[in-house]
């Protein structure tokens, strides 16, 4: 903010805002956590799309007024932004979480009634695994997982950030989920999936079926999530082309009304 600006000014104002939380309190604490959220606040601001507040609690994850505790503060707004001053969500989850029955039901409502986005990043299948409603909202659960190269096949080039890898298939390292029920390739878009054919006989079989998705999209209501299971490594974040389909998903969570 200019020094001379008066004070109330909302340094983003007619900016996207989106929300990054890593709720790391109550699970594994994935050691590329802290880059991941650097890299995608500076994504945001260097790209000019969108403006992030990083937490690791899930304390804004909610519709109500946030107020202060203690003897200085308690009952007083402490100048925090809730939900309803965000157009997305970027989540990172781990372990059971955080959030109350209130905060589930306004994260739900955020997306199905709001009609704002979500983007749910590694290990999103497995947060919240006490949360049924959490995967029936990302649309999938997670069977497994494996660590090694597969070859990547592009489903929906015209996907936003999907060109950043090309138009052919391509090979990946990466740790790289196996997808659960409530999964539905009829329920959703899937923008990349691994090509059976590149993976390992032991891990091919947790699928007969042979579809590997590893980021896919669907509607949720009036609003919008993909899923991007990638993102356990730092050089993931680092690599060029996962930071376009990032910045791609972001985008396209805020929908066209939001940027």
């Amino acid at each position: 903010m200019h020094p001379t600006a008066p004070e109330h000014l909302d340094p983003w104002e007619r900016r996207p805002k989106l929300l990054a939380v890593a709720d790391v309190q109550t699970g594994y604490h994935h050691g590329s956590i802290s880059h991941a959220l650097a890299t995608l606040e500076r994504i945001g601001r260097e790209s000019g799309d969108f403006v992030t507040e990083i937490r690791t609690d899930s304390q804004l994850i909610t519709r109500r007024p946030i107020l202060g505790t203690g003897s200085k503060y308690g009952g007083r707004p402490v100048n925090a932004r809730n939900l309803n001053e965000f157009g997305a969500l970027f989540l990172l989850p781990s372990g059971s979480g955080t959030l109350t029955e209130e905060q589930r039901s306004d994260l739900l409502a955020f997306v199905h009634d709001d009609g704002k986005g979500l983007v749910a990043g590694h290990a999103a299948l497995v947060g919240f695994f006490d949360w049924p409603d959490f995967g029936n909202l990302l649309g999938g659960r997670l069977a497994g997982e494996f660590d090694g190269t597969a070859k990547v096949l592009v489903e929906a080039p015209d996907f936003p950030g999907a060109d950043a890898f090309g138009d052919t298939a391509f090979d990946f390292t990466e740790q790289h989920a196996i997808v659960a029920p409530p999964y539905d390739r009829h329920d959703c878009r899937v923008v990349m999936r691994l090509d059976p054919e590149s993976l390992p006989p032991q891990h091919r079989a947790k699928r007969p079926d042979q579809d590997f998705p590893v980021v896919w999209t669907r509607q949720f209501g009036a609003g919008r999530v993909c899923s991007i299971t990638w993102g356990h490594h730092e050089a993931t974040w680092d690599d060029p082309r996962f930071q376009g389909l990032v910045r791609g998903a972001v985008r396209w969570a805020f929908g066209p009304d939001g940027l």
